[in-house]
């Protein structure tokens, strides 16, 4: 599964996600960019994974569906956060509330959230109070939610300014419990930055013996 955030797209037909996706047999779910601002678009197989329900909000495409090779149900939420504090309470409130309200079972909250865990996760040369309390709701809705980061490979920072000045840890994969004891040997990892000013990262399981994967994400 590819999941693309900020994608500028207000439109997005099947000819952009077969050559995306480089295989004509692909399913996706969008939500479109507000005059080429923002915008998400999730890309699957359904030999990997089918969708039985989603829920689409302003700023997140929530999908639950069934991980084939493994006949495991999962809750999918990506997400791609507002920087201002008033517009990610939102967000973060609504995603609080379709946690609780649904049953509990396997969740990955992914994407770029606009916001960092701590202090060592920014680099820049200017740091703001305002900044310092968005850590902390930040670090309780993840708590609330009642999900955890799994270990991280590769570099650091997962978005970097042009010029170099500033970077941060943006990007992140968000599971619950039950995600961990049904996979226990997920890792994710940041990858090589190309075009975009942000790196992509993989979520994925390994069998300890480095066998077959039953799962992998990229955002």
């Amino acid at each position: 599964m590819i999941c693309l955030k900020e994608t500028k797209k207000e439109m997005v037909d099947k000819t952009m996600c077969q050559a995306l996706w480089g295989h004509v047999e692909v399913s996706w779910e969008v939500l479109p960019a507000l005059n080429s601002a923002g915008g998400i678009l999730c890309l699957w197989s359904d030999k990997s994974f089918r969708m039985q329900r989603k829920i689409i909000g302003s700023d997140f495409i929530l999908m639950v569906g069934e991980w084939v090779q493994e006949a495991q149900l999962v809750t999918l939420v990506t997400i791609y956060s507002p920087c201002d504090i008033h517009n990610k309470r939102i967000l973060w409130d609504t995603v609080k509330q379709l946690r609780h309200s649904m049953d509990g079972g396997l969740w990955c909250i992914l994407g770029d959230f606009n916001s960092i865990r701590s202090s060592d996760e920014r680099f820049t040369n200017v740091q703001s109070l305002a900044e310092d309390s968005c850590i902390g709701e930040f670090n309780e809705w993840i708590d609330e939610l009642e999900v955890m980061e799994v270990p991280w490979l590769g570099r650091k920072y997962t978005w970097y300014r042009p010029n170099g000045a500033s970077r941060s840890r943006l990007d992140r994969f968000l599971v619950s419990h039950e995600w961990l004891v049904r996979w226990p040997s997920s890792i994710q990892a940041t990858l090589a930055r190309n075009f975009s000013d942000h790196c992509p990262i993989v979520l994925r399981s390994m069998e300890i013996d480095w066998g077959p994967k039953p799962f992998r994400m990229v955002t």
